[in-house]
């Protein structure tokens, strides 16, 4: 995993947070300075921080096991959903549904709606019913693909769940505090960092903050996935092998 510079930070304008009127006083330990009213945050804390989530986040991949990430803020969401389908992760960039961890059985109801509607306009059962009723399955199926597509392929909850915005993602939060799923954040100073398990101080309205935290992350993720993907082989190799010499012994046996 490659370091990222405090340089880099700062291009990105990842240090700066909002108004001094509107601080979470819990943001204290993260804050740089104030300057002209608005406050600053401390890259120093951002890197460790970054670097340490990155690190968990790699683990949990190398695990095989999901994380789902979250941004439905208009300048997050093709950012993140571009990263979320690179590596092949599930996201939420539209609209958060209420129940959508804590009610996870009914949200794969509408998912599996969703599909059977794109089979039927795959296998031409479309051609055998009125115009009416297409329009009115078209809209459905265009209204589930934009709030659930991002997560039609999620067969059970993920293991953790990274969201940008704290405050905006404020249910995705509390759900997946509620089934202990772990949490990461890109927290800026106007909001409580000890909500989530890993708390990223970060600018978290900039396109270009939020880009060069999400790719780090996304990086990071990649190495783990890649990981995994070696350690299996590396089984299979193993596997192959015992069963090759176990046969041979066998035959030996037999002689």
């Amino acid at each position: 995993m490659s370091n990222i510079s405090q340089k880099e930070l700062l291009d990105a304008g990842v240090h700066f947070g909002h108004l001094k009127r509107k601080w979470n006083p819990k943001m204290s330990p993260y804050i740089f300075m104030e300057k002209r009213g608005i406050h600053i945050i401390d890259l120093n804390k951002t890197v460790e921080k970054l670097e340490e989530s990155a690190a968990a986040l790699r683990q949990i991949a190398k695990s095989g096991r999901k994380i789902l990430f979250v941004a439905t803020k208009k300048q997050a969401r093709e950012i993140v959903a571009g990263a979320a389908e690179e590596i092949n992760m599930p996201y939420v960039t539209e609209r958060w549904l209420g129940g959508m961890l804590t009610n996870f059985a009914t949200i794969k109801k509408s998912i599996k709606k969703m599909q059977s509607i794109e089979k039927m306009f795959n296998d031409g059962t479309f051609k055998n019913i009125t115009k009416k009723e297409r329009l009115v399955l078209s809209r459905e199926k265009d209204k589930l693909e934009r709030v659930l597509g991002g997560i039609a392929n999620l067969n059970r909850i993920p293991s953790a769940v990274f969201v940008v915005d704290i405050l905006h993602e404020n249910i995705a939060i509390e759900e997946a505090k509620k089934l202990n799923l772990s949490t990461f954040a890109m927290v800026d100073t106007n909001s409580d960092p000890t909500r989530v398990d890993f708390a990223i101080p970060a600018n978290d309205d900039a396109a270009k903050s939020i880009e060069m935290i999400v790719t780090y992350l996304k990086d990071s993720i990649k190495e783990g996935l890649a990981e995994r993907k070696v350690d299996r082989e590396k089984e299979q190799q193993e596997k192959a092998l015992e069963k090759a010499k176990s046969e041979e012994e066998n035959a030996e046996a037999k002689k």
